[in-house]
């Protein structure tokens, strides 16, 4: 099949005009102008006509699980409080609502243009009853410890019964207020053993910091309460705490780590370059410390974005991410933008090889996006779409 566009735009080089892309199987098998792919495959064309097509979009964090919850919770006056709030909605929810949930998630992240998708779960039992998805999911199984020993072998094996050839797995101690050192070095030496990829949740909130560094707060507190031991908090940031204990290296996505001391930073210049996710909107829904974008960059972090969940957020759309984004960092280029739900979460998922651009040889995640004009200001108005996508092929089927 040749896809013929008015513009193409491979986030490897200059957006094509009159572009085509050539798919065989699930693969890309040339991209460039239509002039020069038209004679090639005559009988199997699709003409989409005034629109510019671009890789699939990556969303790199979300929790599928909590789609149900939009608007369920308003916003908190602290993350201990919002938790609060979750956990008495997640107590009224059956197996039913949560696979509901999820493939509610799977439909709305799909209808807004993305095709890869990192979903933390906390019931991977659960998550083979919404097989297949459509589009590719990566599984992370999100492990919690404080009340209950958890084995991330077993997690594993649990979410690897899924029948769907899209799938991937991943470990994901939830966070260092939950998950134990333990279970941080069982899940790190698991996953090498079958190159899993490992994620977390760290430095997200001011509680979060309080507890750790200052010993107090109403994280502490709660934590407490539940019998979680404290005799690590007082001392250290969490991120500190997490890199003296040497729990972080290159293969961990990181989420969020938004609250980051002087310390932190210099920490950070001679550690592991890990990946790191923000999101955007959810990270203004509880009005975190300002995300140090520019810093993590020019220590050489490469920084994707996500959604998060809809218990904190009001859609799936990671193009809405890029304008909130872009809203507080104008200089930041729609290029460089773009890159951040395409090129980098493809290298987080260790798939900078096969996704995230339009090149030949790559998997055939491709969307298209309406457009009339020409090529110079095609990604900064990719950037401001705020529709559904109203096309995409995901493995090398078109899905709409």
């Amino acid at each position: 099949m040749i896809l013929r566009a008015r513009l193409v735009a491979t986030m490897d080089g200059p957006v094509i005009e009159d572009g085509a892309v050539e798919v065989q199987g699930n693969k890309i098998t040339a991209v460039g102008r239509w002039s020069e792919l038209r004679g090639s495959n005559r009988d199997r064309v699709l003409d989409l006509g005034e629109c510019v097509v671009l890789p699939g979009l990556i969303n790199a964090h979300c929790h599928l699980d909590y789609t149900c919850l939009r608007g369920a919770i308003p916003r908190p006056h602290s993350f201990t409080a919002w938790i609060g709030a979750i956990n008495e909605w997640k107590a009224s929810l059956t197996p039913d609502d949560y696979i509901r949930s999820i493939k509610a998630g799977f439909d709305e992240a799909a209808s807004y243009g993305t095709t890869s998708l990192a979903n933390f779960t906390a019931f991977p039992r659960l998550a083979a009853r919404t097989a297949p998805a459509p589009l590719r999911i990566w599984w992370f199984a999100e492990m919690i410890d404080v009340r209950a020993a958890v084995s991330p072998a077993a997690e594993y094996e649990t979410l690897r019964r899924m029948s769907d050839p899209l799938a991937h797995f991943g470990l994901a101690p939830h966070a260092p207020f939950t998950a134990s050192v333990h279970l941080y070095r069982g899940a790190a030496a698991f996953a090498a053993e079958d190159s899993l990829l490992l994620s977390t949740h760290l430095a997200e909130s001011r509680d979060e910091m309080q507890m750790f560094r200052d010993g107090r707060g109403p994280l502490f507190e709660l934590m407490q309460e539940i019998g979680r031991p404290v005799d690590d908090c007082g001392r250290q940031t969490p991120l500190t705490l997490m890199l003296q204990r040497e729990l972080l290296d290159e293969r961990w996505i990181i989420a969020h780590l938004n609250e980051l001391s002087v310390g932190d930073f210099a920490l950070l210049t001679s550690n592991p370059k890990f990946q790191i996710v923000h999101c955007p909107r959810s990270h203004a829904y509880f009005g975190h410390a300002p995300f140090a974008f520019e810093k993590l960059r020019s220590l050489g972090f490469a920084i994707s974005l996500g959604t998060d969940s809809l218990a904190s957020n009001d859609n799936l759309s990671l193009l809405a991410e890029l304008r909130h984004f872009h809203n507080a960092r104008p200089s930041v280029s729609p290029k460089e933008l773009l890159g951040m739900v395409t090129i980098n979460p493809a290298a987080a998922l260790r798939h900078a090889d096969s996704l995230g651009r339009i090149r030949r040889g790559f998997l055939a995640d491709l969307i298209a996006v309406p457009y009339d004009g020409d090529a110079s200001h095609a990604l900064e108005k990719i950037v401001a779409f705020s529709g559904k996508v109203p096309w995409r092929m995901i493995d090398g089927v078109v899905r709409a």
